[in-house]
């Protein structure tokens, strides 16, 4: 009887595979469901109702780890354009991907899912999630997860999207619990992690001699990089970590860093108790409305997937990373009343700055005036660097008062922050409208209202200098199978925050006014076809830019899915930007600088066990009066994973030739849990990696990962720097333990 059941419940599920603009009604599938009660006898109608949710979520289960497989490579090209925009190999960019982490091993349940946890997913649009809980209360619980194609937006593409993170069960989880419960049922991890590049560098091996005479050109530790955290978590109601972590070149538990790590990092947490919608004493991030008040922490930007153009806002969250800048450190609640929120937080926490030195002090101290400039690397492993570490200290005070119900959102956000010492920055002409001074205040207004099949968003902020920030965008689902995004921006020269990290060319909203317009499309079943153009100006000069400029970025990418085992995609992108000529002149002027990118990239599940990648990326550059530069790469992936066998194998080989770092290519690389790796490729050589995961039993994980560098037209790597190899090659060696009870 099982197998017929089964049978049956697969053929609904898969009923509307072959469609492209109808649904399946929410009757139609409901009145299957009864055919198969009406074919049963009596006996066996109540086995199928006990039977009948495991069999969904086998069929679920089934292909589970194939969509989970797709939503990586979706979230791998984001991080691959961030590293990108960031000009960064190794940023850490964890906190991105905690929440699908977190679904992944507690999967949501979308009969009780809250729009707030819905909107974390970064899987769906507004208009799909206010579609989805009308949906629900209009016809109560879903019997299945395919009952989705009967809701408007909907479609098996989107579902296979959220599957890996998602299940349909009604059975009602509640929030309140018992220490003891807690206790008993919440999970503790622990993850430690060595890295180290292997070749003999420069700044490891100065003599005596030199160090005395150039106190900065040595590191004062050992080459090896730790991090460990502890981590308990409790669903997702109670959170608890620890964590420390120490760069390459800084010193351990002796000179500089007595005290072990030269980075510590905790929180406590409490999410959904009540009417604490969230409470967090340590280190946190907070992110609200699209950026322009309070976002301290990364996000994806312009990307793949024109949707990601909004930014969605979580509020208080607890911070896991070791990015030793973008967080703050204090406490934080925000609490729930009704259709109502309220968020207060308060950070206290020692930065980096370059100091600027005063008169010498009656006790032999130099007085410091002032601070030149904000230093976010986290490195300390010179003495310059640890002569700037905690320089000064930064205080900030924040709010958001929010209402919120299925459709409309209104936010009202305020932060001052407060430095002990004056941020003086060497005058210049392109930087005198950028941030200055002891204090500052930033207001801002953001609202998100859904009407249909029309997503309206945006957010308004002012700054104590009296420089406003804007932005509005929209998202319209034409049909299920069109989408269409457009997104405006406008910030003032002398809009000044330090926390806002908005949609932008700029590191920070500023100086800044831009078009933006994207759509997504399903040509055929099979087929997605997604594009974007930027058309962006910048009212002031900036560093390298001695005159206004403007700028274009133009996307388009067709994605081929024609099954679970094919997947393939074509990339074109074109920038055109303006810089100045590098031609010696008696004045500056600016010139072109274009780029060309193409890309092919093919992934296919050969059997099984063996998973099979290929990507080959051509750049070209033109940049008017410097040579062209053109570049090119080839990279091969092989993936095995065997299903109940503990080892997880992934090789990759890489050939690249590109004429200089300007005509670099980012390729995003499989790493240990909880690490990303996107190196650029530039001059003329091979990459390879080899990652092994070995589940030694069910709480006992270890990662061991070697990449190797090697160039054929270099004899000395980072040629004049602390990080000089005098080789061709460069070998990168990590490993991580992971303990789970």
């Amino acid at each position: 009887m099982r197998k017929v059941l089964s049978a049956q419940v697969s053929r609904i599920a898969h009923s509307g595979s072959g469609m492209c603009r109808e649904h399946i009604s929410v009757a139609v599938f409901r009145q299957n469901l009864k055919g198969i009660a009406k074919s049963l006898s009596p006996k066996w109608c109540i086995v199928a109702l006990c039977l009948l949710p495991s069999l969904l979520n086998a069929q679920t289960d089934s292909i589970r780890n194939k969509n989970s497989e797709q939503v990586d490579e979706l979230i791998n090209q984001n991080i691959e354009m961030l590293s990108e925009q960031l000009q960064s190999e190794e940023g850490d960019l964890s906190s991105l991907t905690d929440v699908w982490n977190y679904y992944r091993r507690n999967p949501l349940n979308l009969n009780r899912a809250k729009k707030e946890e819905l909107e974390e997913l970064q899987l769906l649009n507004d208009i799909q999630i206010n579609n989805l809980l009308k949906h629900r209360e209009k016809n109560g619980d879903l019997i299945s997860i395919y009952e989705l194609q009967s809701i408007e937006d909907f479609d098996l593409v989107t579902i296979r999207k959220i599957l890996p993170f998602v299940y349909v069960n009604n059975n009602f989880n509640s929030a309140h619990f018992s220490t003891r419960e807690m206790f008993k049922d919440g999970r503790h991890e622990v993850v430690m992690r060595l890295q180290r590049v292997l070749e003999k560098q420069a700044g490891y091996f100065v003599p005596d001699s030199i160090k005395k005479k150039k106190p900065n050109s040595y590191y004062l530790g050992d080459a090896n990089r730790y991090f460990a955290r502890y981590r308990f978590q409790y669903n997702n109601n109670v959170s608890f970590a620890i964590s420390g972590e120490k760069d390459a070149g800084e010193e351990f538990f002796r000179g500089t860093q007595k005290q072990g790590f030269d980075f510590y990092s905790g929180h406590l947490a409490l999410r959904n108790v009540r009417f604490v919608k969230t409470l967090v004493i340590g280190d946190y991030q907070a992110t609200f409305g699209q950026g322009l008040t309070i976002w301290q922490g990364f996000a994806f930007g312009k990307s793949a997937s024109p949707m990601n153009v909004k930014r969605y806002g979580y509020g208080i969250k607890p911070y896991y990373s070791f990015d030793e800048n973008r967080f703050f450190r204090g406490a934080a609640a925000t609490l729930r009343y009704k259709k109502l929120e309220f968020t207060g937080l308060v950070s206290h926490k020692s930065i980096d700055a370059n100091a600027i030195a005063g008169d010498t002090l009656s006790n032999g101290e130099i007085d410091v005036v002032g601070v030149s400039s904000l230093e976010l690397g986290g490195l300390h492993n010179t003495n310059s660097l640890v002569a700037d570490k905690g320089a000064i200290k930064q205080t900030v005070f924040g709010g958001n008062a929010a209402f919120n119900n299925r459709s409309l959102h209104i936010g009202l956000t305020a932060q001052s922050t407060h430095l002990s010492k004056e941020l003086i920055k060497t005058p210049t002409i392109y930087n005198q409208f950028e941030y200055q001074g002891k204090s500052n205040f930033v207001g801002g207004l953001d609202y998100n209202y859904v009407f249909k099949n029309v997503n309206l968003f945006g957010e308004f902020a002012m700054s104590s200098s009296t420089g406003k920030a804007f932005c509005q965008g929209m998202i319209v689902a034409l049909d299920p199978r069109l989408t269409f995004t457009a997104h405006y921006r406008n910030f003032d020269r002398n809009f000044q925050n330090l926390f806002g990290n908005a949609i932008s060319e700029n590191t920070l909203p500023q100086n800044e006014k831009s078009l933006y317009i994207g759509m997504e499309a399903r040509l055929f079943k099979s087929m997605t076809l997604s594009l974007y153009l930027d058309q962006y100006q910048f009212n002031w000069i900036k560093f390298g830019t001695s005159a206004p400029s403007r700028g274009r970025d133009i996307f388009t990418q067709l994605n081929y899915t024609p099954n679970k085992k094919l997947d393939m995609y074509l990339r074109f992108r074109h920038r055109t930007k303006f810089e100045n000529s590098d031609v010696d002149n008696a004045y500056d002027y600016l010139v072109p600088y274009v780029q060309y990118n193409y890309r092919y990239n093919l992934s296919a599940q050969l059997t099984p066990e063996i998973k099979f990648k290929t990507r080959i990326e051509y750049t070209y550059v033109d940049k008017t009066d410097s040579p062209d530069e053109t570049g090119i790469a080839f990279v091969q992936d092989l993936i095995y994973k065997k299903l109940k066998f503990p080892f997880t194998f992934t090789l990759r080989y890489a050939l690249f030739d590109t004429k200089g770092y300007d005509s670099r290519v980012y390729v995003y690389e499989n790493d240990v849990l909880y690490s990303y790796s996107v190196p650029a490729l530039y001059y003329k050589g091979q990459r390879a990696y080899f990652l092994v995961n070995w589940d030694i039993t069910r709480n006992v994980e270890i990662w061991v990962r070697v990449a190797r560098t090697v160039y054929d037209n270099q004899t000395v790597i980072s040629a004049g720097s602390m990080n000089e190899i005098d080789a061709n090659h460069k070998t990168e060696l990590k490993l991580q333990l992971r303990l789970k009870f």
